[in-house]
């Protein structure tokens, strides 16, 4: 498929000017502001670099698995569940969190939040039969630049 390859190319893209600019570059996408997830394959065990829209909520990020709609959950969420050891980087910084999947009482809070930054959310929600998981990435150390 032509589209999924320029899709990947234009996320390539992303992370290269992300990096170079030290997160100033490329750090936004329809409006919304982007991290770089650093998850291991589950089946490779090879480092899995995508770059995602997060909400914050106090220190912690929010990521959506919308996967823009389709039937199934990204790759890197399934690489979360089974290692949820993962690195971020978000305005410049790498950061070590635990990511975990918000219970339902977590997402009933976060969702309208996500709706209001970014209401295409909804559209994805809409184009399949699948919930949505948004998932909380916890820091647990200091920042390093």
């Amino acid at each position: 498929m032509v589209t999924k390859w320029f899709f990947r190319q234009f996320m390539r893209l992303q992370v290269y000017f992300y990096r170079r600019s030290g997160g100033k570059r490329m750090n936004r996408v329809r409006g919304m502001p982007i991290l770089i997830l650093t998850t291991i394959g589950r089946k490779s065990g090879k480092h899995r670099v995508t770059p995602v829209m997060y909400i914050q909520d106090g220190d912690n990020y929010v990521v959506t698995a919308s996967n823009n709609g389709a039937k199934e959950n990204p790759g890197w969420f399934a690489n979360m569940q089974a290692d949820p050891k993962i690195k971020i980087e978000v305005d410049g910084t790498t950061k070590n969190v635990i990511a975990r999947k918000a219970n339902s009482e977590e997402k009933a809070r976060l969702w309208p939040q996500l709706i209001q930054q970014a209401p295409f959310f909804e559209g994805y929600q809409k184009k399949t039969k699948r919930e949505l998981p948004m998932v909380v990435l916890e820091p647990t150390d200091t920042a390093k630049k």
